[in-house]
Formats: C-alpha cells, structure tokens, sequence
C-alpha cells in the first residue's frame, strides 16, 4: 500500500478536522440559537457560551479523531485551552465586529467569525495543543 505524502496527510487531516468541527458547530450554533430565540439571552453571550461548549466537543473528538494525540491530557488540556481562549477573543471581537457594529444578521455573522476561528485553531492546535512531544 502507498503511504501518503506529507499534503496529502496535512489534507486529510484538516478533512477530519473539519469533520469535528461541523460537529463542534452543531452544538455551538444550536446553543447560540436556543439562547437568543427561546431564552432571549443578548448575541454576544450566547455565542460565547456556544462556543465553549463547542469547545468542549472539539477537544474531545480532536483529540482522538484528528491528531491522534500522544500528549497526556494534562498538557494537551492547558495549550488546548490556551488556544481555545484565543479563540473566545476573536470569536468575542469579530461578533462584535460584524454582529453588533456592522449590523451583519448574527447567524451569518457567526458563520464568518467560524470560518476565521477554524483556521486559527487548525493551525494552532496541530502545531502546538497536540503535536507530538519531541
């Protein structure tokens, strides 16, 4: 069997990445969603809570599906929160941004910030929360 080249890994990989995270997405948006349509909860805390529990789906799957991680869960949980929390400011700041300065529909407005925020937290979390220790 051929093995794959490093593009081809690094593709796949963000592939199972993107996978976890329309999972992670799920359950952000459908908190986002339930807090200000039922609860009447303002956008800006309701994603940000959307988004931790995302967060905790994310790490989860991630850390099994995605990187196979052989960090112990004591190091990769704090640079995985770490990263997380970078996350939680620029989902914080462009919501802001878009939602409540630029009057951009918060649903699409979210769909931005995710965009932004998954790249970030690709790169960050293959290359530092759950690269191999060396």
């Amino acid at each position: 069997m051929n093995e794959l080249s490093a593009p081809q890994r690094l593709f796949r990989q963000f592939i199972a990445f993107f996978g976890v995270g329309l999972v992670a997405a799920v359950t952000h948006y459908g908190v986002l969603v339930w807090l200000v349509e039922m609860e009447g909860m303002p956008v800006i805390p309701a994603t940000l809570v959307g988004y931790v529990l995302g967060g905790l789906v994310s790490y989860g799957l991630n850390r099994v599906v995605t990187f196979a991680a052989t960090r112990s869960h004591t190091e990769a949980g704090w640079r995985f929160a770490i990263v997380a929390g970078v996350g939680f400011f620029l989902t914080w700041g462009l919501m802001g941004l878009f939602h409540t300065r630029w009057g951009v529909p918060y649903i699409l407005a979210q769909v931005i910030t995710t965009g932004i925020v998954l790249v970030w937290s690709f790169v960050a979390h293959k290359y530092w929360s759950f690269a191999d220790r060396h």
